[in-house]
């Protein structure tokens, strides 16, 4: 039996400020662009349809205001969490494409609710370039909730967004996994004050994504599950600038495509989000083909015969801990039966080894709306050249042929 994977598009671009006084973000373009070039089609999966966001307007948003758009994002998120858990209940496997990273308040409310029902704790593993990490803690004012949604989903923030039918938080910081962040991160410090466990871009690469992709899995052992978000700006903008805040220093396509398979080969994967994908940057839709080719490559686990479906691992004491702090590889709690609707319940082992932008606070401007297509949209980025080192363990698509774009030689 092999799990059935269900794409649901949530184009939303509420989270972001305007690229300039007269257009809107581009990313809500992002899921018929995807779709465009065969994704569905390629991945045999359902259409889950598509949730409308909320008219863009920031209309008279002021500095101070807090977050902009906020009672917009929060009915929606609550719309996209109903669409989510609907999902999860039929046994599938939520593909869900954004929009910008405020999608990811939907997706945590969802998780909380089903960790709830099961009577455990869900995780997140958060794949960005960005910490997101601002709220009002270690910033002068808030804005654009894409820049703040790790923030919020832990607890940090306006209670409109970050406590969303009076859950607060989400995710527990020692249950979010953050991958591909820069190793100067604005807020890195931040996040090690939290104790969230960080792996930046020059650890990722040392230790190879697949065995990055292992030991996020065991960084969430006490987890009944976890939900995976991607935002495709941990992409290096020599093969990836159609973002809103393109960043030196990311991976390669071929890395992300690893990580992402480690990542979903386990029934404990429940679901994964896309975001932040710009069409308005990608005129002739090579970057969209690019983006596609690595999401089936990436999730072929998913799909592959023999895959099982999502399981949750119930409540159970806290197991042993490392020296480290985090819960020793050998206490792994042991199989419990426990009444949870359309799912098994098996205990997380190891996974198999193979060897200044949108999200910032707001600028005070003039209204906008949308009126489809950008007409002034700025056209595809400079490429720049950048050198990274070779993962460890990364393999090239074909043989002999290197796609990532980056001079790994």
């Amino acid at each position: 039996m092999m799990r059935r994977i269900a794409v649901l598009d949530a184009p939303t671009n509420l989270g972001l400020r305007p690229p300039t006084p007269s257009s809107v973000p581009g990313c809500g373009k992002a899921p018929g662009a995807l779709r465009d070039h065969g994704l569905l089609a390629r991945l045999r999966a359902r259409d889950a349809g598509c949730l409308t966001p909320p008219r863009y307007d920031p209309g008279d948003w002021r500095p101070g205001d807090g977050v902009c758009h906020a009672p917009e994002i929060s009915g929606y998120s609550v719309a996209l969490a109903d669409r989510i858990g609907s999902i999860i209940d039929r046994g599938e496997f939520p593909l869900v494409l954004g929009g910008d990273c405020s999608v990811l308040l939907g997706s945590a409310l969802a998780m909380h609710r089903l960790g709830e029902a099961v009577g455990g704790r869900i995780g997140l593993v958060f794949v960005d370039g960005h910490s997101d990490f601002r709220h009002p803690g270690n910033a002068s004012y808030v804005g654009a909730a894409a820049g703040e949604d790790l923030a919020l989903v832990t607890g940090r923030g306006q209670p409109d967004l970050a406590a969303i039918e009076g859950r607060r938080p989400y995710f527990r910081d020692i249950d979010v996994v953050v991958l591909g962040i820069r190793a100067q991160d604005e807020y890195r410090l931040d996040l090690q004050a939290a104790g969230i466990t960080t792996r930046p871009v020059p650890a990722l690469r040392a230790e190879g994504a697949a065995r990055t992709a292992q030991w996020a899995h065991e960084q969430l052992v006490d987890c009944a599950g976890y939900w995976v978000h991607i935002d495709v700006d941990v992409l290096d903008p020599a093969v990836m600038p159609a973002v809103d805040a393109p960043d030196p220093g990311g991976i390669a396509f071929a890395e992300l495509e690893i990580l992402l398979a480690g990542l979903v080969d386990t029934p404990h994967c429940l679901g994964v989000e896309l975001t932040v994908f710009d069409p308005d940057y990608d005129p002739d839709g090579a970057y969209a083909a690019e983006i596609v080719n690595t999401v089936v490559a990436g999730l072929a686990p998913v799909v592959a015969p023999g895959a099982v479906p999502p399981r949750l691992l119930p409540a159970a004491p806290p197991a042993p801990r490392a020296g480290n702090g985090r819960p020793a590889r050998d206490a792994l709690p042991a199989p419990v039966a426990v009444p949870a609707p359309a799912v098994a319940v098996e205990p997380i082992g190891p996974i198999p080894t193979a060897d200044g932008d949108g999200r910032d606070e707001f600028d005070a401007g003039p209204s906008v709306e949308t009126v489809g297509d950008d007409p002034l949209g700025p056209g595809r980025l400079r490429r720049p050249s950048v050198e990274v080192d070779e993962p460890a363990d990364a393999t090239p698509h074909e043989p002999g042929v290197d796609r990532s774009g980056i001079d790994i030689t």
